[in-house]
């Protein structure tokens, strides 16, 4: 049995805090990184984030994903950086060698940058797959990735 994470999110306690979020969206698959998308954007509103809080930026890949959130991380001053993309296994070891680049890439942004990365990269098998879990039947990890933003962009100011 799948167990979700529980986060206590107070609408109250995220007005006052007053967050500003970063969303950077991968535009290859674009068929899957838009839901992923929806789901981290419209749970941010839902939960209390105001509209002009949210700045969002399109790159052509996932890969370009390190490098963006890298420069928005140094640039800017968010509370937490969304990335989102998708990877869907092919026949050559491209996918492979991707989906590790990507992954050790935003670790290394999070480690060096004092802002939270929040990884919300699909590396599915197949196409099916992908969409089940950017809104079908295993939920959306836009949405997932929406309230760990929220969480850790309050841990951050807790601690400051």
């Amino acid at each position: 049995m799948k167990t979700e994470p529980t986060y206590s999110l107070d609408e109250k306690k995220i007005k006052n805090a007053n967050l500003k979020l970063a969303i950077i969206v991968s535009l290859w698959n674009r068929d899957i990184t838009s839901r992923l998308y929806k789901g981290a954007y419209e749970t941010l509103i839902q939960s209390g984030i105001l509209k002009e809080k949210i700045k969002t930026w399109e790159v052509p890949g996932s890969f370009e994903l390190i490098y963006s959130s890298k420069k928005i991380a140094h640039c800017y001053n968010f509370d937490s950086i969304i990335v989102i993309g998708s990877l869907i296994q092919g026949e050559t070891l491209h996918f492979k060698y991707l989906c590790q680049a990507i992954s050790h890439g935003i670790k290394d942004i999070n480690i060096i940058y004092d802002v939270p990365v929040i990884f919300c990269i699909l590396s599915d098998r197949n196409q099916q797959q992908s969409f089940d879990r950017s809104g079908g039947k295993n939920g959306n990890k836009g949405i997932e990735s929406a309230k760990t933003a929220i969480y850790m962009s309050l841990f951050r100011k807790s601690i400051k």
